[in-house]
C-alpha cells in the first residue's frame, strides 16, 4: 500500500499571485518534499556515550544548536540537547541509525508520517518567510535549522542551499493544510509556481 502524502489533496501545481511580465525561472517554487524517512533520535539523560563518537553515513552529529551536517542523502538537524531529526532518502536509513546508536542509549523514533514537509525556493523565499516567523533571517546560513512559528503554527527551517535560496519547512502533519495555505499567501505578491 502506498502512503498518501501530507499534501496530496492540498498541493497545486501551476502559477499564482503576481507572475505577470516576470519569468517563470525569477518566480518562488512550492512543492512537497516526498519519499523522506525522518527519524527522531534522542540520547538518554543517564547515557554515558559521548556523542562525538558516533557518526551516521559518515556524518558527524550536530552538537550546537541549530547546526546542520549534511551530505546528497541525509541531512541530521540539531533540534534540541540531545536531541537530533534524521532527514534521509535512503530507505534502510533506521538500520544504519540502530546499528550506530544503542538503543539502550538512545531513543530512536521514525515520525516520518507525522509530519509535512514543504520546500520553497527563490530569491525571495527569506522575504516570504519574514512575513510570518520572527527570526532574524539575515543572518540564517546554509546548513542552519531553527524551529520557530509561522502564523502561530510549529515549524522547522531548515535551510538547504543559498544560490537560490531553498528551505526545507517541516510542520506536523495535522496542521499541514493551515501552514500550505498561510505560506503560499504570503508568497502571492512575488509570484509562485507550484511544482
Amino acid at each position: 500500500m502506498t502512503a498518501i502524502t501530507p499534501l496530496e489533496f492540498i498541493h497545486k501545481k501551476g502559477i499564482f499571485g503576481d507572475h505577470h511580465k516576470k519569468n517563470e525561472v525569477d518566480l518562488l517554487r512550492f512543492s512537497e518534499v516526498k519519499n523522506l524517512t525522518i527519524i527522531q533520535l534522542v540520547q538518554y539523560k543517564k547515557s554515558k556515550i559521548s556523542i562525538n563518537d558516533i557518526k551516521i553515513e559518515n556524518l558527524e552529529i550536530p552538537i550546537q544548536s541549530s547546526n546542520v551536517k549534511s551530505n546528497k542523502e541525509t541531512r541530521i538537524l540539531w533540534s534540541a540537547p540531545r536531541t537530533w531529526l534524521i532527514l534521509s532518502s535512503k530507505e534502510n536509513i533506521i538500520k544504519t541509525i540502530k546499528k550506530n546508536c544503542d538503543e539502550a542509549e538512545f531513543a530512536i523514533t521514525d515520525i516520518s508520517h507525522s509530519r509535512a514537509i514543504i520546500q520553497i525556493q527563490g530569491n525571495q523565499a527569506k522575504e516570504v518567510l519574514k512575513k510570518g516567523s520572527p527570526i532574524n533571517f539575515n543572518e540564517f546560513d546554509v546548513n542552519k535549522c531553527v524551529s520557530t512559528t509561522f502564523h502561530g503554527i510549529t515549524i522547522i527551517i531548515d535551510s538547504i542551499s543559498s544560490h537560490p535560496e531553498t528551505f526545507n519547512l517541516l510542520v506536523l502533519r495535522s496542521f499541514g493544510e493551515s501552514f500550505y495555505h498561510h505560506i503560499t499567501d504570503a508568497a502571492l505578491e512575488f509570484g509562485y509556481v507550484g511544482v
